[in-house]
């Protein structure tokens, strides 16, 4: 600093004049006018962190490897797409998306990388994280006048816990893993709402995890304390006695307000696969209700219900209309009011087909009790309850940008 305001002298005392003063206020100014900068810069690239797909899986089949990870990209690129726009646009506006969902996407990527990759002679696999343009994703949507959501929620903390019963120590230890696993493989930092994981803590009592997922508040406190965060929300898996079923409960606080939610999927042996769907679902209700909280700064449309038939209660940005009183979620599984089950099979290409078509079914609203009762390499079996016909689910499920249709051995589900 020396160099830059004087000599050896500034050192005296009193040697500050009133221009040496001015000089070291001016030099303020601009040092905090660069802070000011840069944390302009880093709150931008916060709201950019939306247009980014990330750990997204491609697969293709080629007459060679070159053009088959060609045709993954590309692929990739346009199916990423797809699920950027279900990110950001509301639950009320999907049907809307028909008008631009066939735009190709590769004008609009702003660069890609990749994750991991395996290829053979003609199969190329891999994971890839694709950045759009946000200003031209905006300009496109806004050209149309679809609404959209891409103001990132405050940061969560999310505890995975697996709790079961009698089971051997290292049965418990290997499924703790498996279950944190499919959290950890969710694109947790370019979500509308981001998370971070917390480690499951000795010191939380098996009661007081019980009572926060029934939504005591005393619970609920002493969990944000133990947290040093009152955006705290436990993730808990749990299977029945007999191992054919696993219920998975979110009890806490995100960034709308009061969270708990309880359901029910087969397990069939397995565990992986059941954690993997669920957590994606569980990562799509936390999105649903940020967007639904939000509906009001880009729509004048009402709020959607969000796939379990429950609104959110007021929160950041919330606007009247949600209701009086504070705010809760509270799904606990029920069959909407005069709903019957409804039995199909799904239809769908690869893994990255299949978590988009499950996070749109999780968001259709009124479907509820959601169980997946067999899955292959490409297709699944789903049961679920609906408080309507199986042509009220279709036209519902159409809003979302997904096929119900007859086929030879019953309803058959699949993406547009």
């Amino acid at each position: 600093m020396r160099g830059l305001l004087g000599n050896s002298n500034t050192d005296k005392p009193g040697y500050w004049t009133l221009a040496n003063r001015r000089s070291r206020a001016a030099i303020a100014a601009v040092i905090g006018s660069v802070l000011a900068a840069l944390g302009a810069g880093s709150a931008a690239a916060e709201d950019t962190r939306v247009f980014v797909i990330g750990n997204y899986p491609v697969e293709a089949s080629a007459t060679d490897a070159v053009r088959a990870k060609e045709q993954a990209i590309a692929d990739g690129q346009q199916a990423a797409f797809r699920s950027l726009l279900k990110r950001i646009v509301p639950v009320t506006a999907y049907a809307r998306l028909k008008q631009i969902k066939t735009t190709p996407a590769a004008p609009l990527i702003e660069g890609f990388s990749v994750r991991s990759e395996r290829n053979s002679s003609t199969d190329y696999i891999a994971t890839y994280d694709f950045s759009f343009q946000p200003a031209a994703v905006q300009q496109l949507l806004d050209g149309q006048g679809i609404p959209y959501i891409d103001k990132q929620a405050p940061r969560i903390i999310v505890v995975p816990i697996y709790r079961a019963g009698s089971q051997p120590a290292n049965v418990v230890a290997e499924a703790s893993d498996t279950w944190t696993y499919a959290w950890r493989s969710l694109d947790l930092t370019n979500t509308l709402t981001p998370v971070t994981l917390g480690e499951p803590k000795k010191t939380l009592h098996p009661d007081t995890i019980s009572a926060a997922l029934s939504g005591e508040g005393g619970a609920q406190r002493a969990i944000a304390g133990e947290y040093q965060s009152s955006l705290v929300v436990l993730a808990v898996l749990e299977p029945s006695a007999d191992g054919k079923k696993a219920t998975v409960s979110l009890g806490g606080q995100d960034a709308v307000g009061q969270l708990t939610l309880e359901r029910t999927y087969r397990l069939d042996g397995d565990l992986a696969y059941v954690s993997e769907f669920s957590a994606v679902v569980a990562l799509g209700v936390l999105e649903g209700r940020w967007k639904a909280a939000n509906a009001h700064l880009t729509t004048t449309s009402a709020p959607a219900q969000d796939g379990f038939g429950a609104r959110p209660g007021p929160g950041p940005g919330s606007s009247p209309g949600y209701g009086e009183g504070p705010p809760s979620y509270t799904a606990r599984g029920a069959a909407p009011a005069g709903g019957g089950q409804i039995r199909l099979s799904v239809s769908f290409q690869g893994m990255g087909e299949w978590q988009q078509i499950s996070q749109r079914l999780a968001a259709t609203p009124g479907v509820g009790n959601l169980e997946v009762e067999g899955l292959s390499a490409r297709t699944a079996r789903l049961a679920l309850s609906y408080a309507g016909s199986p042509d009220d689910l279709a036209r519902a499920l159409s809003a979302q940008g997904l096929s119900l249709r007859n086929g030879p051995d019953g309803l058959i589900l699949s993406g547009r």
